[in-house]
């Protein structure tokens, strides 16, 4: 049986094509684990630069690799650098957002204090300070966009948990018996979770980003790992003479952030309780963004 909120995801237009979207994506990570049309790091040079044909459908760059493989290769890197800054960003984003609404006052003033410091601090820029520590590789890309985007959530969600924290429901609750913890997990989180998915698509699609444009300037994948950033870094040198191979991993980068912030979108209008009414008719339904963008 499908769950509700997965019907009402499919019944709005931007949930719809995010899901899709973002199902091919996972889906081809996963086939591009075991199989491409072509060894994507296998060069050929009597085939450079063959149009889109059969069989190089999206053609070959300047070494003969085909790009419909490095394509597909390359989104298991995006997939393995998405999720694991999501999961990041959601444990260190709980953590503190809990801290700063369900401890004492030093403590959530504290937290308040440290989650302001560190939102001031880019994406791009932590990425690179850790980078010049440990050098650049994908783990870097996850843990700078887990960072810069778990206080982000830690941000938003707080004063969320602590409006919650004083509904009626949960005072009843506490009053019943249940611990803090118990609370927390019961009652608060569900209730905040419209809020928390937006910001998590957003760490996911920034994540994206964050991979390609550190790949493209050497902080992130080596040159060894597939990526779309790599390869976009690669063919951008013969744009004036090749512009539709640089087409290809530009398209894709585009595509896959624009469906994790409208598969982002989609889900909140889905699990919102306040935005589950459908827009009437000869109207266009309302696009809720993010209220802090880090």
């Amino acid at each position: 049986m499908t769950p509700r909120w997965l019907s009402r995801l499919w019944q709005t237009a931007t949930g719809r094509f995010g899901l899709i979207v973002v199902a091919v994506i996972a889906v081809t990570a996963i086939v591009a684990s075991f199989w491409t049309p072509f060894n994507p790091q296998s060069s050929n040079v009597g085939d450079r630069w063959l149009p889109p044909s059969w069989p190089h459908l999206l053609g070959t760059d300047d070494t003969g690799r085909d790009i419909l493989s490095l394509l597909m290769a390359g989104a298991r890197t995006t997939v393995f650098v998405s999720v694991g800054a999501g999961i990041v960003a959601t444990i260190l984003g709980i953590a503190l957002a809990a801290l700063g609404a369900l401890t004492a006052r030093w403590v959530r003033e504290t937290v308040a204090v440290f989650v302001d410091i560190l939102i001031a601090f880019p994406v791009l820029l932590i990425a690179m300070m850790i980078s010049s520590v440990w050098g650049g590789s994908l783990w870097v890309v996850i843990w700078a966009v887990g960072i810069g985007f778990g206080v982000n959530i830690a941000r938003v969600t707080r004063p969320e948990l602590r409006r919650v924290q004083q509904s009626d429901f949960v005072l009843a609750a506490r009053a019943s018996g249940l611990t803090p913890a118990q609370s927390l997990v019961r009652h608060l989180l569900p209730n905040v979770a419209p809020v928390f998915i937006v910001q998590l698509s957003w760490s996911m699609a920034v994540a994206v980003l964050a991979e390609a444009g550190l790949s493209y300037l050497g902080f992130g994948a080596s040159v060894v790992e597939p990526s779309w950033g790599i390869l976009l870094a690669d063919l951008q040198r013969y744009i004036g003479v090749h512009p539709l191979s640089v087409l290809w991993p530009g398209l894709t980068i585009t595509i896959t952030v624009l469906a994790l912030n409208l598969l982002g979108d989609g889900l909140r209008e889905a699990t919102d309780p306040t935005l589950r009414h459908r827009a009437a008719p000869g109207r266009s339904a309302t696009v809720h963004t993010p209220a802090v963008i880090a």
